[in-house]
């Protein structure tokens, strides 16, 4: 009986500017060949893509969905997906990365609690929109993708605005949709990656609280066991890592955007001790909280290019 081949899924990590998190891939370096990754990827933050030439299949949540020319993608944080042109084509793509959450931040300041979110794995159905049923969609993402390549006066003012008219083009989207349509194509039993994703957001937005691998689990709906061993071999890296890398990035974006002292940022991040953050923090960024701030504070450049992808099979 031949051996199951092990998947191993990439783990993108995108340090967005703090005051503007928004960034563009752009250019012919972004073709996409015909030859299919044997690796999924996935990101941390939300993919918004267009295709401008072409045509070929993405792979989101284990089904294929084929994409061609003007069709706009809209990828929400967390979701392992690859894409692949169809034979003898090499699809030319735009990519917006973006934080919604930073980036509206500033726009509605305390109500932003209360601003409802399309972009959550569990609502996201509509993954791919065409230019023929969705040309509000294409033209506000084409018009975003103007500003960030001509940089004009005020361009960051004119995305900020254009953003949010695309979410909430989203948002409405995704409100009409009929939902029963999409879920006789979502598959409705996760298996193994696809399970994952359901975890990941929820230590996305739960690692700020006590998180055990039990509660892991059972978001998953497996045995701890199974899921250790399902986690592991699909990310390479145990399931409190993972935990301990997000609180860590979260800490890096307080260390920089803050004054708070090292010691209440390890509480706000969900670590119990400043011992154990002082710890996790050395391991993963290769020194000290103090010293990544003050370095952090010297050079813009120096912690926009920090990044902890160090888990193998994740990168």
């Amino acid at each position: 009986m031949p051996k199951h081949k092990k998947v191993i899924v990439e783990y993108r990590h995108y340090s967005l500017p703090l005051q503007f998190p928004v960034l563009l891939l752009d250019g012919e370096r972004w073709r996409i060949s015909e030859i299919k990754s044997p690796r999924l990827h996935f990101h941390n933050c939300l993919e918004i893509g267009i295709c401008h030439s072409d045509s070929g299949i993405m792979v989101i949540e284990g089904v294929s969905m084929p994409f061609r020319a003007g069709d706009v993608t809209c990828l929400p944080r967390h979701i392992p997906h690859t894409t692949y042109s169809s034979p003898g084509e090499e699809s030319l793509w735009s990519y917006i990365f973006v934080a919604p959450e930073e980036l509206f931040r500033t726009m509605f300041a305390d109500f932003f609690q209360n601003f409802e979110s399309p972009m959550s794995p569990i609502r996201n159905y509509k993954y791919i929109m065409n230019k023929e049923e969705y040309p509000k969609v294409c033209f506000l993402v084409k018009s975003i993708i103007e500003e960030l390549r001509e940089q004009r006066s005020d361009y960051q003012t004119s995305v900020k605005g254009l953003m949010l008219s695309l979410y909430i083009e989203f948002l409405r989207i995704h409100n009409t949709q009929n939902k029963e349509e999409y879920s006789e194509k979502k598959p409705q039993h996760k298996e193994g990656i696809f399970k994952l994703a359901d975890v990941l957001e929820f230590v996305h937005t739960n690692y700020m609280h006590p998180i055990s691998v039990e509660d892991m689990a059972d978001v998953c709906h497996l045995s701890v066991s199974h899921f250790r061993r399902t986690f592991h071999s699909v990310m390479g890296a145990a399931p409190l890592d993972f935990l301990n890398s997000t609180r860590i990035d979260e800490a890096c974006r307080l260390l920089r955007s803050t004054e708070e002292s090292i010691l209440t940022i390890s509480e706000q991040v969900g670590f119990q001790s400043i011992s154990s953050f002082n710890r996790s923090f050395t391991k993963l960024m290769g020194v000290s909280a103090r010293v990544w701030r003050k370095q952090a504070l010297k050079s813009e450049a120096v912690s926009s290019k920090a990044s902890i992808l160090e888990f193998t099979g994740w990168m």
